[in-house]
C-alpha cells in the first residue's frame, strides 16, 4: 500500500463506471473494469478521484418476453440513497450554448478506511433547457450528436469541475477509453487561453498535457473507436476548439482515439494481445500492455470468501496469496463450488422454469449479446450435441446479456438461443447485471467464451470465474492467450487459428468443431469420471489465474509504469 497525501493525484475519467449493482451507472465490461479498479485503488490506498456521467435513466432494463425478444426500459433508481449533490456549478459551451453542469458525489471505501470519491456529472438543473438537461441522462443512448455533447461534459465539465472541487493539483489523468478523450482539448484550452492561434497549438503545451495523461485503449478493430463527422464536430465544439484538435482529424471525421493517443504520454492496451493489434492499427505509437484483472473480493462468492479466509488468511489484502490455493483439500473448493451451484440452479429454476439439475454439467455463457461474441456457436451442431449429451453426459447452458437497442443482429441471436429450449437444456437470464454476473460467474462448472479473434480486447467474466475455481473453455484471444495451461486451467477452441481459415464462416464451422471435441474427450468426461482430476484443474485455475488476473495486480502496474505515481506518493509529490 502506497502512503498517499492529502491531495488526489490520479484522476480517473471514464464514461461508465460500475460502482453498485443498483446504481445504472455502467452497461457492462468496460464500465465494472472500471468500477473495480477504482476498489482496488481504494484498498491500495492510491489518492485517486473518479469522473463519470451520472446516467439517470441508466443503460436500459431488460426485458424478455416468452420468445426470447428484448424490450428495453429506462431503469428507475433514487439517486440521492447512493450519491450526495456537490454545491459547485460550472459552464461548458456546447453548440453555442452554456449548459450548466454538477457533481454528485459516490465515495468507494477500502479495505483500510481510504476513501476514493467518483464524481457523477449531471446536467439536469433548471438553468439549462430542456433538451441540454438531458444530456446526462441515458449511457450509449440517442445518436452521435447525443454521444459527442455528452463526451464535452465528460471532458470539459469533468475537467472544469475538479477545478472547482479543489482538485487542482492532478499529477496524471487517466482516460479510460476515447470516450474521455475531449479532457485533453480542455487541458490545451486551459494551458493556451483564450488568446487566438490560428488553430496551432504550441509544442511546449502538448508536451506539458502528455505529461499528464495516461490513456487505456479497449478496442482492437477501427469500427470500435469513437469518430465524428467533422460538419458535427464544428457545430457541437465550435470552430476555435475544432482548430485545436486538426490534428486529430482522420478520412473527414474527428478521431477520439488519435486525440487520446496524441494527448498521452502512457498508451495501454487491455491485454498482452490487444496491445500488439493496437499498436498494428496506430502504428506511429507506443502502445504498452497493461492485462486487465476483476476485485478479488467483490467478484469471489461467499461460499469461497470463507474458504479463501480458513486457508489463505491475507488473501483480501494480497491477491498473490491465491497462488497458495493449490494447498486447500480439493473437497473444501468442491464444497464451496456445490454451494455457489445449488443457489444459481435454484434462481435458473425459479425465474425461467427451466427444470435445472444440480448434478448436471452447468456451462455458462453472459455476456454483451452483439455478433462477434459469437453465442450461438455451441449450437453449430444441435444433433451433435444432442449426441454428446445422450452418449457422454448431459449439459445445460445458461446464457445472459443485452442486445444494445439498436443492435437488431444482437437481439436476434437472444432470440435464436432462447429458442434452443425445445432442443437442448438452456436458459436465458434477462437483465443481466453485477449481482446476476456475481451468480453466474460462481454458479456455473464452466466458463464458455467463444469471440471472433482477434476482435476481444480483453474479457473479464472469465477471470470473475477464475476467482470462484470455475476453468475456461475459450477461443485463445484477449486474455485467455495469457491465462490458458491447456488441461490445467481449462481448455481452448481451436489452438491453431490459421488452420481454421480467415473467412468467418470458415472460422465458425472450425470452432464449433473444436469445441465438440473438447467436450466429448476433456471436459465431459473428467467432469462425469473423472472428478478428482476435475477439482485439480479447479484449483490450478484459482492458482494461477485468480492469483494474476485482479486488479490489485492491474493498479500496481498502473502505478509503476503509467502514472509513475509510487515514488511520488511516498515522498508526498
Amino acid at each position: 500500500m502506497i502512503r498517499p497525501g492529502r491531495t488526489a493525484l490520479v484522476a480517473y475519467f471514464s464514461m461508465e463506471i460500475g460502482l453498485n449493482p443498483l446504481m445504472p451507472t455502467y452497461a457492462g465490461g468496460l464500465g465494472v473494469l472500471a468500477g473495480d479498479t477504482i476498489r482496488s485503488a481504494a484498498d491500495l490506498g492510491v489518492p485517486m478521484v473518479g469522473v463519470t456521467l451520472l446516467h439517470r435513466r441508466g443503460y436500459f432494463y431488460q426485458r424478455l418476453d416468452r420468445e426470447g425478444r428484448q424490450s428495453e426500459e429506462p431503469v428507475a433508481w433514487t439517486i440521492s440513497d447512493f450519491a450526495e449533490p456537490l454545491e459547485p456549478r460550472v459552464t461548458v459551451e456546447i453548440e453555442g450554448r452554456r449548459v450548466q453542469v454538477r457533481a454528485w458525489r459516490h465515495v468507494v471505501t477500502g479495505m483500510s478506511g481510504h476513501p476514493v470519491p467518483v464524481y457523477l456529472l449531471d446536467t439536469d438543473l433548471q438553468e439549462n433547457s430542456p433538451w441540454d438537461r438531458t444530456i446526462t441522462d441515458s449511457l450509449y443512448g440517442g445518436d452521435a450528436h447525443y454521444r459527442l455533447c455528452q463526451e464535452m461534459v465528460l471532458g470539459f465539465g469533468g475537467f472544469a469541475l475538479l477545478q472547482a472541487l479543489g482538485h487542482d493539483h492532478i499529477y496524471r489523468y487517466h482516460l479510460n477509453e476515447g470516450h474521455a478523450a475531449l479532457l485533453v482539448l480542455a487541458m490545451i484550452e486551459a494551458a493556451i487561453g483564450a488568446e487566438p492561434r490560428n488553430g496551432e497549438v504550441p509544442p511546449e503545451v502538448i508536451e506539458k498535457v502528455r505529461e499528464h495523461c495516461v490513456f487505456t485503449t479497449h478496442t482492437p478493430v477501427p469500427a470500435g473507436h469513437d469518430q465524428f463527422p467533422a460538419d458535427l464536430a464544428h457545430r457541437v465544439l465550435g470552430t476555435r476548439r475544432c482548430e485545436l484538435a486538426q490534428a486529430c482529424q482522420h478520412q473527414g471525421a474527428l478521431n477520439m482515439t488519435l486525440l487520446a493517443l496524441r494527448g498521452s504520454r502512457f498508451v495501454n492496451g487491455v491485454a498482452m494481445r490487444h496491445g500488439e493489434v493496437s499498436h498494428s492499427l496506430y502504428p506511429g505509437y507506443p502502445i504498452h500492455s497493461i492485462t486487465n484483472g476483476v476485485h478479488a473480493v467483490a467478484w469471489a462468492a461467499p461460499a469461497f470468501q470463507s474458504l479463501y479466509d480458513r486457508h489463505l488468511p491475507d488473501w483480501r489484502y494480497d491477491q498473490l496469496s491465491l497462488r497458495y490455493a493449490i494447498s486447500i483439500p480439493g473437497t473444501d473448493i468442491w464444497a464451496a463450488h456445490r454451494e455457489t451451484k445449488l443457489a444459481l440452479v435454484d434462481e435458473v429454476n425459479r425465474e425461467t422454469n427451466a427444470g435445472f439439475d444440480r448434478d448436471v454439467l452447468t456451462i455458462g455463457f453472459a455476456r454483451r449479446a452483439t455478433a462477434y461474441k459469437r453465442g450461438m456457436l455451441v449450437f453449430h451442431d444441435v444433433e451433435r450435441l444432442q449426441r454428446l449429451g445422450k452418449q457422454v453426459g448431459p449439459i445445460q447452458f445458461v446464457f445472459a446479456g443485452k442486445a444494445h437497442p439498436q443492435d437488431q443482429e444482437g437481439k436476434e441471436m437472444i432470440r435464436r438461443i432462447h429458442a434452443m429450449r425445445g432442443q437442448l437444456s438452456v436458459a436465458y437470464l434477462a437483465n443481466y447485471d453485477m449481482t446476476l454476473a456475481r451468480l453466474l460467474c460462481a454458479g456455473v462448472d464452466v466458463w464458455l467464451n467463444t469471440p471472433l479473434p482477434p476482435m476481444e480486447a480483453s474479457g473479464t467474466s472469465g477471470m470473475k470465474a477464475a476467482m470462484n475455481g470455475v476453468p475456461s473453455l475459450s477461443v485463445l484471444d484477449g486474455w485467455w492467450v495469457e491465462g490458458h495451461i491447456e488441461g490445467v486451467t481449462g481448455w481452448s477452441i481451436g489452438e491453431k487459428v490459421e488452420a481454421c481459415g480467415s473467412p468467418p464462416e470458415e472460422m465458425q464451422a472450425c470452432h464449433a468443431a473444436a469445441l465438440y471435441d473438447k467436450l466429448e474427450q476433456q471436459v465431459l468426461p473428467l467432469f462425469y469420471k473423472d472428478r478428482d482430476r476435475f477439482i485439480e484443474i479447479m484449483t490450478h485455475t484459482i492458482a494461477i489465474n485468480g492469483a494474476f488476473f485482479n486488479t490489485q495486480r492491474m493498479v500496481g502496474q498502473y502505478l509503476r509504469n503509467a502514472y509513475r505515481l509510487v515514488d511520488q506518493a511516498v515522498n508526498g509529490a
